[in-house]
């Protein structure tokens, strides 16, 4: 197989929700999407994190699909890449990369000018931008909480793509900015002591954490199993 299939493969996989609505894999996002919005009955969450313990585990694919399954609701959605480590929400998207989330921080560009539309109606995604020396700083400047309030402001639903929690800090720091959590994690890959101690990090951060999503798990009818529930 070509690398250029490949690459095309793995995209359309990534995006299943917008290339493949009507998969059984598109069906669980949306049933995320409904325990979320369900869950804030009370308190409005409209600020969202998506996170893992570990890489690999399918946070960036889940936060994606996510911010497009509540676009087809006719929401306006961002999606903000905030792994200003790895980021990856440019390729998902097929956005440019040259400014985004570090500009506006920095004081370089206005949010309205560093957002871009993708091709999924009503779906717009700040991109990480160039790779800043000091990622936890900026997360957790003045600079990134007027950032969320004006965004806030403009959107329905704010979502962030984070680094892993074990990784480094910037999840905690993130997380602490945004009305809810949802946790990723693999099946057969992240272990439960893993698990344990990425829930513990974001409760100490004083994170609210509003499920866990079971990514990976295989099953009779599909190879992806997606489970959310209340922590």
């Amino acid at each position: 197989m070509s690398r250029k299939l490949r690459k095309t493969i793995s995209n359309l996989t990534q995006l299943i929700t917008h290339n493949n609505p009507k998969s059984p894999i598109s069906e669980q996002y949306r049933t995320i999407r409904t325990n979320i919005q369900f869950s804030s009955i009370d308190t409005e969450y409209t600020t969202l994190m998506v996170t893992s313990p570990g890489p690999g585990e399918g946070k960036s694919t889940t936060v994606a699909n996510l911010a497009v399954v509540l676009a087809q609701q006719g929401k306006s959605v961002l999606l903000i890449d905030g792994d200003l480590r790895k980021p990856t929400v440019h390729y998902t998207f097929k956005v440019s990369n040259i400014q985004g989330l570090t500009n506006v921080l920095t004081r370089q560009a206005a949010l309205e000018d560093a957002v871009q539309q993708t091709n999924v109606d009503d779906l717009y995604v700040l991109p990480s931008g160039p790779i800043p020396p000091n990622p936890s700083e900026l997360l957790n400047s003045k600079a990134m909480e007027m950032l969320v309030e004006d965004a806030n402001k403009k959107y329905d639903y704010v979502l962030f793509d984070s680094p892993p929690v074990l990784a480094v800090t910037d999840a905690q720091v993130l997380s602490n900015r945004c009305d809810g959590v949802v946790l990723v994690t693999s099946s057969g890959k992240t272990g439960r002591e893993e698990a344990l101690k990425a829930k513990e990090l974001l409760e100490n951060a004083n994170a609210k954490i509003l499920g866990v999503v079971l990514n990976g798990k295989e099953t009779k009818e599909n190879s992806y199993f997606y489970y959310y529930g209340n922590k």
